[in-house]
This record gives C-alpha cells, sequence and structure tokens, in this order.
C-alpha cells in the first residue's frame, strides 16, 4: 500500500457527528450545522480522542460546517479541505493527505473529518486493500496505524469507536 509512504503514521478518519436529515441542494446540504446531539457526539468524542492524542496533530476537515463543527470540539487548528467535501472519492481524500511530501507529513497523527460513504471506502481499501462500502457511525472514528514492518507496508486498526461507547 503506497498512499501513506514509508513513515509510520496514525490517521483518524472520524465521520462528522448528527447534523439531522440531509438537505436537498448541495449549498444547503453544506450548511447543516450539528444538532445538539451531534454536539454532544463531537464533544465526547474530542475528549476521548484528546485523552490519546499527542499534542501535536494535524486536522483536516471537509468544507461542510458540519464536518468543521465537529473537527472545532477537539479545539485544535483545523485546515478546511475541498477535497473531503461530500461527494468526494477515496481518491480525493488519499490526494489531500498527499503522504509522504504534503504537509501533513511532518506530523505523526492526522485527523480527517469527512463524510459517508467516502471514509467508509477509505478505511476498507487501507485494511482490505480493495474499497468496499463499508459503514461508519456519525461521530465515530477509525484510528488506524500504518508502519513498515519486514520491508512492507502495514495498516492496522487501533481503535473503532462510537460516540455512545467513548
Amino acid at each position: 500500500m503506497e498512499p501513506f509512504g514509508t513513515t509510520d503514521m496514525d490517521l483518524i478518519v472520524w465521520r462528522h457527528a448528527d447534523a439531522g436529515d440531509a438537505q436537498p441542494g448541495l449549498a444547503a446540504d453544506l450548511e447543516r450545522r450539528l444538532t445538539e446531539r451531534g454536539r454532544k457526539q463531537a464533544d465526547r468524542m474530542a475528549r476521548w480522542l484528546l485523552a490519546r492524542l499527542p499534542e501535536r496533530i494535524s486536522v483536516l476537515s471537509s468544507p461542510a460546517v458540519r464536518a468543521r463543527e465537529t473537527a472545532a470540539a477537539l479545539g485544535a487548528k483545523v485546515r478546511i479541505e475541498p477535497r473531503l467535501a461530500p461527494g468526494a472519492d477515496v481518491a480525493d481524500v488519499l490526494a489531500a493527505l498527499a503522504w509522504p511530501e504534503g504537509p501533513e507529513a511532518r506530523v505523526r497523527h492526522v485527523v480527517i473529518v469527512g463524510h459517508q460513504p467516502t471514509l467508509g471506502r477509505l478505511v476498507s481499501l487501507l485494511l482490505s486493500g480493495s474499497e468496499a462500502d463499508w459503514s461508519i457511525r456519525k461521530g465515530a472514528i477509525w484510528w488506524l496505524s500504518t508502519r513498515q514492518r519486514e520491508g512492507f507496508e502495514q495498516v492496522v486498526l487501533r481503535a473503532s469507536i462510537a460516540p455512545d461507547l467513548a
């Protein structure tokens, strides 16, 4: 698997928290805000992550308001990444990460906040080698680690947790 290069890194894939029902039209959908339940989900997951993440992390978020609000719960600087917008494909996400040459290459822990079905397909590709429609619940994270072992890169699942378990 080549998307992450040879540097050991942790990739935390975080689906935005609850924002209610989808709205017709792209512009309206991008403006959907988190519900009260979604704010609680984002806060709960942020507390869980902050207890485990190092101080230096990189956070990339979809430009959708619901994703930006989810990412903001971490209290870290967030880079808005258009390639994580609703409707993106896995190639867009991998290009946004730009490993190993991209700006995130200097940081070992990267959090991306985005949408289904893209994030489920990304996790599927990284763990199984092929894209499939894996489901990630609203507000949930999948924490993946990459590392070089015996001349090849491994991607391992470190954690998968939904807000109600955090």
